[in-house]
């Protein structure tokens, strides 16, 4: 899998860094998410057509051209390396909704959902994977609970409905359509740039939002 700062998200660090520190911690660092991408990658290819406790770690290693202790400097085994890769997406969207202020779910909602569609199509070999038609079940219930926990409260607050029950209702319906429509656009190949898929989600949910006003 490529390397991308979604799935890695920079984190602030140390305000200043002496110059030995960046001649001999950050080529080894580079060489480390490297060689986790690469892993990563090849377990992704592996999973188009096994399952996961089909790859052992040799296929792992032959595929990528490394190592099998190279492999266990980083990981336990296949499922503890798919494991991170999952946690590791989980963390990428948590950090990238806890970003957003609730007023953004009814200004700039399209905003939001682009920065989360990027982050799927920068990691879309594994993404394929984990959210196609034979993905992953465990894995969409964790994101759909980290959404969850970020986005009912947030927009509660921002759409005050008449009926909270009714609210609560259609948040789960919209959840799982943005799932939905995450899903349609991992099959059709990523046809449509992240700001067009994120612009016909706004959309909809915008529609939904005015129909439920109407209850």
């Amino acid at each position: 899998m490529s390397e991308t700062r979604a799935i890695s998200p920079q984190g602030t660090g140390k305000a200043r860094q002496t110059l030995g520190e960046a001649d001999t911690q950050r080529p080894v660092d580079r060489r480390v998410r490297k060689t986790k991408a690469l892993l990563k990658h090849c377990l992704a290819e592996l999973l188009k057509t096994k399952k996961i406790n089909e790859i052992t770690v040799r296929e792992l290693t032959d595929l990528s051209d490394l190592n099998r202790g190279t492999f266990y400097l980083h990981y336990r085994d296949v499922y503890d390396l798919l494991e991170k890769t999952e946690d590791e997406l989980i963390d990428a969207v948590h950090e990238l909704l806890q970003q957003h202020e609730p007023a953004e779910l009814k200004l700039h909602p399209h905003v939001i959902f682009e920065e989360i569609f990027t982050l799927a199509k920068d990691n879309r070999d594994i993404v394929e994977i984990l959210m196609g038609e034979h993905g992953d079940l465990q894995f969409q219930d964790r994101l759909k609970e980290v959404v969850k926990e970020k986005c009912l409260k947030d927009a509660m607050e921002v759409y005050r409905s008449k009926n909270p029950e009714n609210y609560t209702v259609f948040f789960y319906f919209m959840l799982s359509g943005c799932i939905g429509i995450l899903q349609y656009w991992i099959k059709t190949g990523f046809k449509e740039s992240p700001s067009e898929i994120a612009r016909i989600t706004e959309k909809i949910l915008h529609d939904g939002i005015q129909s439920l006003d109407q209850i």
